[in-house]
């Protein structure tokens, strides 16, 4: 039991023993389990922890920790109804994700009724990173962690076409004028003073250029900084391609009112084809074999921690 100012003057390191990998996963009520409708799903999710586990187990990213707990836990969410923290991981569902954690939260009767903009620029959820010291760990400690997952290079192609591809007021002034400047020959100036019309090719280029002209974003940085997975122990691990009946199992877990279900409207740019196995294809065709490669290594240690096959 150290004092406030004991914790204050220990190492950032000595912080995370013990409060992060514990000996034993958090137990998920499984009450409800009546005969084999989830059956399968609870089946995928052992796996898929345990699987987690021992990646962790064997490559000890503790080792690597450079961050500090606020740091660590300002993706995610924090619900306190039913005791939910849900990291954000952009285009594997977390605006659909956070709508649902409006309606827990009795912010919301319907996840229908919310906009995007409400979503997104309403800050009516609270962070974990919003909380004092002890807050942080008793939550950590006692909610259940939710994590959503993508394919790498689908979540990496999605996030590309939303940003670039449509009309945007932030990423085409701030991203794709830098992009075009530092990437592009003989850009013409219309496309140097807008930003708008960045190629694929382009920024990948950015992407793997350690000096980047403008930092990293959350819709394109790997899973591994957005949410640590070896440092916070997930309880539940989510993924895009299974997402309905994931989120719906989990509701179910955490004692969600019945009639809430997981959303399965697509947030924006409805009528765009949903970035698949095959358009992703398509866009990695625009690159040279090299460029691939890199591109999967950029995002290897997600794909090695969620058991995703290299594309």
């Amino acid at each position: 039991q150290l004092s406030d100012q004991q914790k204050m003057n220990e190492s950032p390191l000595s912080r995370f023993r013990g409060v992060y990998l514990p000996p034993a996963l958090h137990r998920l009520n499984k009450t409800f389990l009546k005969g084999g409708k989830w059956k399968n799903v609870n089946s995928t999710q052992e796996k898929r922890r345990s699987f987690l586990h021992d990646f962790c187990k064997k490559y000890n990213s503790r080792k690597k920790l450079q961050t500090h707990l606020v740091h660590l836990v300002s993706r995610i969410y924090v619900e306190d109804r039913h005791k939910v923290l849900y990291c954000e991981v952009p285009k594997a569902g977390c605006s659909n994700w956070k709508r649902v954690l409006m309606v827990l939260n009795g912010l919301a009767a319907s996840t229908h009724n919310i906009s995007h903009d409400d979503v997104h620029y309403g800050k009516h959820l609270r962070k974990l990173d919003s909380y004092d010291l002890k807050g942080i760990y008793t939550r950590l400690n006692t909610y259940t962690k939710a994590i959503f997952v993508r394919d790498p290079m689908e979540r990496l192609v999605s996030a590309f076409r939303d940003k670039f591809e449509h009309p945007n007021s932030y990423y085409h002034p701030v991203f794709g004028k830098a992009i075009i400047k530092k990437y592009r020959q003989n850009a013409n100036e219309e496309a140097l003073k807008t930003g708008s019309g960045v190629k694929f090719k382009e920024f990948i280029q950015y992407l793997l250029d350690s000096h980047r002209p403008v930092g990293m974003d959350i819709h394109w940085e790997q899973v591994s900084k957005l949410c640590y997975p070896c440092l916070i122990h997930y309880d539940f691990i989510g993924k895009f391609e299974t997402l309905e009946e994931d989120a719906n199992y989990f509701l179910q877990l955490v004692g969600a009112p019945a009639e809430l279900k997981f959303p399965k409207f697509k947030d924006r740019h409805s009528s765009d084809e949903r970035t698949s196995a095959e358009v992703v294809r398509q866009y990695l065709k625009e690159l040279s074999k090299e460029e691939r490669q890199l591109t999967y290594d950029f995002y290897y240690l997600d794909y090695l921690m969620f058991n995703y096959t290299s594309p």
